[in-house]
């Protein structure tokens, strides 16, 4: 069974996730960013996500009942013969290729009615689970894990006609775990103009933070693998130095208890805020504009958006050059790789914040940077990828 192709400059694209709006996340920015500008290189996207709650529900996303995962709250697990249904109609109607966006069961629909219709299915590797399963299983062994998360990767990865990573990091892992389909480097793009225009004076009056108080933020899932205990730590030196210094949570996630009693632990209650999730249209631009450094301490980044989200905002960043991180961070334009200690980090990060030149310099750099990080460049190589795919499968 194939479905009637349309013109070469003209694809119908189905993605297909177990992830998306209203779960924050990079999977779900990811394909937000990417829907709305393959549109202007002649690609239609069609989106299976699925059914939450609340749906943030915009065209061509087809929700597809869901149950909760009863380990994890936050996500939901598609129902399979719904699934299935879903992705065969659409498929039939005349999509011309699959891009899957997440390794469970959108994987296996995507597979399936790829190979039942004989059109091409690629998928973007987004999350490094061998590094952060066991924060999730933590009564199995974690040799055991990381064991089974690295097969289970390559086995998916090479049924595939392509797969996408968004940084050279990821290229070397999956390399690594023995993956031969073609893997292309790809990272998500931003949308400029979403940060570049935040009211941080506002940010700081809703928030009653003095206009001259010296503010690190970091934006990201609460999350054990996000490393923010880290920062917590850090903060324990670096208001040794600055006393006044406000280090600013925005987020939410599974590891908001344990942070919040480690940040009392510490005595940081005065120093550290936990102001939960912020709208990425209306607060998150206004958050990092308030800022005067970014700090980020993950291990397990496949890219790490927020780095790039900040550096939008003209807010240099402090960070951790681990994992995906690295391509952004090894240039240090507007950016300074941190320590990976976490007294040193503090210092760091207090020597920094205090030196407003080197912070104004960091500031214009990052903007440049960020610069050439755009979303329609992005958009437009893989849109190209996708033509280059079609046309393979039709010779």
């Amino acid at each position: 069974m194939k479905p009637h192709v349309r013109h070469a400059r003209f694809l119908r694209v189905l993605m297909i996730s177990d992830v998306y709006f209203p779960r924050i996340n990079g999977v779900s920015t990811s394909i937000e960013t990417f829907r709305a500008d393959l549109a202007t290189e002649g690609i239609e996207v069609s989106l299976i996500a699925p059914d939450y709650p609340e749906n943030r529900d915009a065209p061509d996303i087809w929700r597809v009942p869901s149950w909760r995962v009863p380990f994890d709250p936050e996500d939901r697990l598609m129902r399979w013969r719904s699934l299935n249904h879903a992705a065969q109609r659409l498929v039939a109607a005349g999509v011309n290729l699959i891009h899957v966006q997440t390794p469970f069961s959108a994987h296996y629909a995507g597979m399936r009615t790829a190979r039942q219709y004989r059109i091409p299915v690629l998928a973007t590797y987004h999350t490094h689970f061998e590094e952060y399963i066991a924060h999730y299983l933590p009564a199995l062994p974690r040799p055991w894990l990381k064991a089974a998360a690295r097969h289970i990767a390559a086995s998916q990865c090479n049924q595939l006609d392509a797969v996408v990573v968004p940084s050279r990091a990821m290229h070397e892992t999956l390399s690594g775990y023995g993956v031969k389909a073609p893997l292309h480097v790809l990272p998500t793009g931003i949308p400029i103009r979403n940060f570049s225009a935040g009211n941080g004076k506002a940010f700081r009056a809703r928030h009653g933070i003095a206009a001259d108080r010296p503010l690190a933020l970091f934006v990201g899932r609460v999350a054990h693998e996000k490393n923010i205990g880290f920062l917590i730590e850090a903060m324990v030196t670096a208001v040794r130095w600055r006393p006044d210094l406000l280090l600013v949570v925005a987020g939410e996630g599974p590891a908001l208890v344990a942070l919040r009693r480690q940040t009392a632990n510490a005595n940081l209650d005065e120093n550290i805020r936990f102001v939960g999730y912020l709208d990425r249209a209306r607060e998150l631009p206004d958050c990092y504009a308030a800022a005067d450094v970014f700090a980020f301490a993950s291990r397990t980044e496949t890219q790490g958006l927020v780095l790039l989200e900040a550096m939008a905002a003209g807010l240099p960043v402090f960070a951790l050059a681990a994992m995906g991180t690295r391509d952004i961070l090894d240039v240090q334009r507007g950016a300074v790789i941190a320590p990976d200690d976490a007294v040193a980090f503090g210092n760091g990060l207090a020597t920094l914040i205090g030196n407003r030149g080197q912070l104004d310099k960091l500031s214009a750099e990052a903007r440049n940077y960020a610069l050439e990080w755009a979303a329609p460049m992005r958009a437009r190589q893989l849109a190209s990828l996708y033509r280059s795919l079609v046309k393979q499968a039709h010779e």
